[in-house]
């Protein structure tokens, strides 16, 4: 046993659930042999607490790293700005001249409001929505953080999240009275939505504008439109996908603006940052209400995120992860193909995942414990970075061709997947620990 699981055993007994993010919890990926704790990242690669080497084809800090781990010009701006002092009475200019710039970005926005995590930036949209429209009703798509508002929907029917974050919430601590607030629709069907709206006095629409596919069939004008005619508040949560396919929200590439949008994730490289921004007839009513908090005005978040931008807009950093992921999903579905393995790929090229038809979770808990040894952090997801060069990927396909072999002779019944497990399957969903 490592140095990392070692060490989780103890956080196990200390802190709830072992990890502050169900989605690095080991169980997740490699139950009793995932390295757990990282004490070096820089690029793609990563080093353990017992300083072995991997190098990251998995999800990159949830997503957060597009520009790799550890950008040098990202941490030299946040250097300079500590040696300037992080935090003190006066504010700091950089949230200024940061909210200028996602203006400029987001031109038919006017105002911004900063936080530090994306469920904080979804709980402020949200507030400010219900505030403007005079409504507590808010239909949902996707995945929006762990809060009140959000997991409350889970009181209307049990698991009504189920499809949009994960099996096995329980609603356990959020008030009962917040029953029939929160009302999941599903991606691409408009008619569904449409009858939420209908039947419940609903004051905001939010959704992820894109997740595992392409809005069809109009969809997402035909929300735009709904919105604007029912004076519903319209937001769009772009924590994930922002400045993935464009210099700003992936809405940009189907002609619809919302009312107010989030980004995070890739804004800060790494260094948390989030933000709401939005139309001013909208984010003006804030200031009727109490949103606030002591470190949402620290200068490092503003800092990194300032020079992230400028980084990206110069590289065109979007355009080199979007080409990165579809390789790798091309070649996903080339190694499939010559195993005859049946498997389907989700997600927008930068952040892409794929499944097996058939004994997903131990397949996936065996991609993870073969690519372990051979030196890769990699489950079934592909979070893609500027540092993700061809050599690396060339060599994650040498191993995972491999790999693939063996699932296809288990499919054959020549070999049993139980055989080659060399521990517990990993967790498909939310469970209990201990």
């Amino acid at each position: 046993m490592g140095k990392g699981q070692k060490l989780y055993k103890r956080a196990k007994e200390i802190i709830p659930g072992g990890t502050m993010l169900l989605s690095k919890r080991p169980e997740m990926f490699l139950p009793e042999n995932w390295p757990a704790y990282f004490s070096k990242a820089k690029g793609c690669e990563v080093w353990d607490l017992d300083n072995k080497k991997y190098i990251d084809m998995s999800i990159m800090g949830i997503g957060t790293n597009s520009l790799g781990y550890g950008n040098p010009e990202v941490d030299k701006a946040v250097s300079n700005a500590i040696s300037n002092g992080n935090l003190s009475t006066l504010n700091c200019p950089e949230e200024v001249i940061l909210a200028e710039k996602l203006i400029e970005i987001n031109p038919w926005a006017h105002m911004v409001r900063f936080a530090r995590s994306g469920g904080e930036a979804n709980a402020i949209a949200v507030r400010i929505a219900r505030a403007a429209s005079g409504q507590d009703g808010v239909a949902i798509c996707g995945y929006h953080g762990w809060h009140d508002w959000y997991l409350s929907a889970n009181h209307n029917k049990n698991n009504n999240l189920s499809e949009h974050l994960l099996p096995g919430l329980k609603p356990l601590g959020v008030p009962q009275s917040l029953s029939n607030t929160v009302f999941p629709f599903h991606y691409n069907n408009f008619d569904e939505l449409l009858k939420i709206v209908n039947e419940n006095k609903v004051g905001v629409i939010k959704m992820e504008v894109l997740r595992n596919s392409a809005p069809k069939n109009d969809f997402l004008k035909k929300v735009r439109k709904l919105a604007s005619s029912k004076n519903i508040v319209l937001i769009f949560d772009e924590c994930t996908s922002g400045f993935r396919e464009t210099y700003g929200g992936i809405f940009q590439k189907y002609d619809v603006e919302p009312d107010l949008v989030m980004f995070g994730k890739t804004l800060g490289n790494g260094y948390a940052i989030t933000a709401v921004v939005g139309k001013r007839s909208v984010m003006e009513v804030a200031q009727k209400t109490f949103i606030s908090s002591t470190f949402w005005t620290e200068r490092i978040g503003p800092t990194a995120a300032l020079k992230t931008l400028e980084i990206m807009k110069k590289i065109k950093s979007w355009e080199i992860i979007t080409k990165t992921g579809n390789v790798v999903r091309d070649n996903w579905s080339k190694v499939a193909k010559t195993y005859n393995l049946e498997i389907k790929i989700n997600g927008i090229p930068s952040i892409s995942t794929y499944s097996f038809l058939n004994n997903n979770l131990k397949y996936k808990t065996f991609v993870t414990q073969e690519m372990l040894k051979n030196g890769f952090l990699a489950t079934n997801a592909f979070y893609a970075s500027i540092t993700h060069n061809q050599t690396y990927i060339n060599s994650y396909f040498e191993s995972l061709d491999n790999i693939f072999n063996k699932i296809s002779k288990c499919e054959k019944d020549e070999k049993n997947i139980d055989d080659l497990l060399q521990g517990p399957v990993c967790h498909g969903g939310f469970y209990r620990l201990n």
